[in-house]
């Protein structure tokens, strides 16, 4: 089972993920695609990568706009390195 990120950790995000807020000790971004096309597509990809991971976002789709949230569920909903590391992933896709 993977540990939650301890607060020294947690303080560390916003250098090492500078485009993630904590938010109710979630991870969580918005992005904007320039198209609905190119929206799903990151969404695919971010799959594809969620999978790889065995670790998946909540993620929810308004046109070009992405809100990502990332947590792990058996860490009692909190962050843990596979959050920063599917957040690294997704930085990676969306740019």
């Amino acid at each position: 089972m993977a540990e939650p990120l301890d607060p020294q950790a947690l303080a560390a995000l916003a250098e090492t993920l500078p485009e993630w807020a904590v938010d109710d000790g979630r991870l969580v971004r918005d992005v904007e695609a320039p198209t609905f096309p190119e929206a799903i597509e990151w969404v695919v990809l971010i799959a594809e990568a969620a999978e790889s991971l065995d670790h998946h976002p909540d993620i929810d789709i308004r046109w070009r706009r992405l809100h990502l949230v990332l947590s792990t569920h058996s860490a009692g909903g909190r962050i843990t390195d596979l959050d920063v590391a599917l957040a690294e992933r997704i930085d990676r896709i969306v740019g």
